[in-house]
This record gives structure tokens, sequence and C-alpha cells, in this order.
């Protein structure tokens, strides 16, 4: 079996700048709702996707704001896409997907947490996130574990992220603190550009294992006696960066592996969502359905 582990906070925010605006009956936003709605029938159609989950960030903030004030902090969602979270969430939840509403976490956590513990079971051929996170290519492993591009078709193995990337999975979060991640408000250190970064830690794997004077290292890159001083002097911050880019495998996941297996929507709940929020053109759109807890 495969596994799909589902970002629905990036696929509502990509559903939001992507789709046109649309309002319920009540005049409540309902746009990126709906384009989220969409992805997932379209997704749950696919024969392979048999056990699914989708995370969300029930808040922007999370234990990382704690850490550093520059992490993102999601000020400037716009109000029509944050009222619909709540939606998007019932959205999933009535197509009978497993949702994991994440607090202090976020939804890569999560989704970094079940590849990792599912990786190995004999009963999974592949673990597929859903997401075009560079964050998540540090849980690629192989061909076992793989991240999913839908927007361009694409799927990234172990030997995507190292073409992509210029790195090794394992290096991917001292890659993002030297280099910088401007999407979760990571400046990265001064000079670190992707490609000196990522010959230095071919090298030397981690940020730890970088030696502080560039005499000391045994490769030439180009401006390396700028690249260690930098890192020198910003040492302790690298390593905040890296902490902040470390995905987090410890969420507390309730779920077994069987509980992921797709029954079919919750029908009348589904159905009732449709209604309130004017869907009525997917009223009927799942091929499967769940009632008083038999599928059909």
């Amino acid at each position: 079996m495969k596994i799909h582990l589902i970002d629905g906070t990036y696929e509502l925010f990509r559903a939001y700048f992507a789709m046109p605006k649309s309002t319920g009956p009540a005049d409540q936003p309902t746009g990126a709702a709906r384009g989220l709605l969409q992805t997932l029938l379209s997704l749950l159609r696919q024969d392979d996707v048999t056990h699914i989950a989708c995370a969300f960030d029930s808040e922007i903030l999370s234990f990382r704001n704690d850490l550093f004030a520059g992490y993102k902090t999601g000020e400037d969602t716009p109000k029509d896409l944050r009222a619909q979270f709540e939606l998007a969430e019932r959205v999933a939840s009535t197509l009978g997907l497993v949702v994991w509403r994440m607090m202090e976490f976020e939804a890569d956590d999560a989704i970094a947490t079940a590849a990792c513990r599912w990786a190995d079971d004999p009963a999974v051929e592949q673990v597929v996130m859903c997401s075009p996170d560079k964050d998540l290519a540090q849980v690629v492993r192989g061909s076992n574990v793989v991240s999913l591009d839908r927007r361009r078709d694409q799927v990234i193995d172990e030997a995507g992220v190292i073409d992509k990337f210029g790195v090794s999975p394992a290096s991917i979060p001292d890659y993002l603190a030297l280099v910088g991640d401007s999407a979760d408000g990571i400046p990265g250190v001064p000079r670190w550009g992707a490609k000196s970064t990522a010959q230095v830690l071919q090298r030397y794997k981690h940020i730890e294992e970088i030696p502080n004077d560039a005499s000391e290292w045994d490769i030439k890159v180009r401006g390396g006696n700028t690249l260690a001083r930098n890192l020198s002097e910003k040492r302790e911050l690298a390593a905040l960066y890296k902490q902040l880019a470390t995905l987090r495998l410890d969420v507390p996941i309730s779920e077994s592996l069987q509980c992921l297996e797709w029954q079919g929507a919750r029908k009348s709940d589904y159905q009732a969502l449709c209604v309130e929020c004017g869907f009525d053109r997917f009223i009927d759109s799942p091929h499967k359905w769940q009632e008083d807890g038999a599928t059909s």
C-alpha cells in the first residue's frame, strides 16, 4: 500500500491564490475551501490512494515563534483566507480523511512524524508526502518516502533531492539554515548562496562539522574566506536557524495505520456541508460513502 500525507494548509493557500473568490449562501468566503475540496476529490479518485491523512496549521504560530521572533507569523494572511481555516478542516473531515489539527506544531511536523513512523512498516510500499515544501526534503528516503508536487506532477525521491539542492536529505536543515528560507522567515547566513552551501555541505554534511577557518577547509570554494568568517560570526544564529528548519518527529499522532484507510465520505455530514457552502455541483462527487458506520 501507499500512504498519502496531505499538507492541507498548503493546498488551501494554493487554492486561494489560484481560484476565483466565491461566497456561500450566507455570504461567507468559500473559494479556497472549494479549491481544496476539488484537489482532495481528484486525489481520492486515484486507484493507489487507499490510506490518507491531512494535516492543517490551525494557527500560523507554533513553538518556533517562541525560539525566534523573526519566524513566520502569518500576519499577512488575508482575512477571507484565514476565515476558511476551520472550513477547510471540515471539508477534509467530512470526506472521511484523518485530520491532524496542529496547534503547537506545524503541518510539516505531523507529516514528517507520520512518514517516519510508517516508512518501515512491511505493509507500506511508499509514503507520499503531497507537498512541494522544501522542509520536507529532509524526510525523503530513497524511493520509500517521496515528496509529490501535484501542480507540476513531479515526484521527488532521494536522488531528486540531491539533484535539486545539491545535498542529501540529511543536510537539508543545514542547507536551509545557511541559505535561508524567506517563506519561513529564516534569514540565513550572509553570502551563503545555494551553490556555495551545497559545495561545502557535500564535504562536511552538517554546520557543526564546518571548520571556522577557511584555511582548514579541504575543498576550494569561491569566497571561502568570507563564508568562513561570516559563519564563524553567526555560529549561534546558524544553530538556531537549523533548529527552526529541522522538522519534529515526535508529534503526538494517535491513529494506527489501519485508521488511515479511506472508507469513503461521511454522506450526511458531507452533503450538509455542500449545501451550507453552496458546493452543489460536488454534492454527489465522492465515489465511496460511509453511512451509519458502513461503506457503500
